[in-house]
């Protein structure tokens, strides 16, 4: 997860680029920023995948294989 530090400072270059143009460094930084903050949605999201099984309405698991096999790899580790 990010700190609030840097979701502040996601959120304040973003405000700031609304009312002006930012600078090369603060593009960067706003690009890297941007960059850590979707890699740790992604990740929280797959946790939440790989804990995931799907039921049918009879109560069969239909839970796709790929996502099977991202569970049994999980265990694994």
């Amino acid at each position: 997860m990010l700190s609030k530090e840097k979701i502040s400072r996601i959120n304040e270059l973003a405000n700031k680029s609304k009312k002006q143009d930012l600078t090369e460094s603060e593009k960067k930084e706003q690009k890297q920023l941007r960059q850590e903050y979707l890699k740790n949605v992604r990740k929280s999201f797959k946790n939440q995948l790989k804990g995931m099984t799907v039921i049918d309405p009879k109560g069969n698991d239909v839970t796709p294989d790929k996502l099977k096999r991202m569970q049994k790899n999980e265990k694994k580790h």
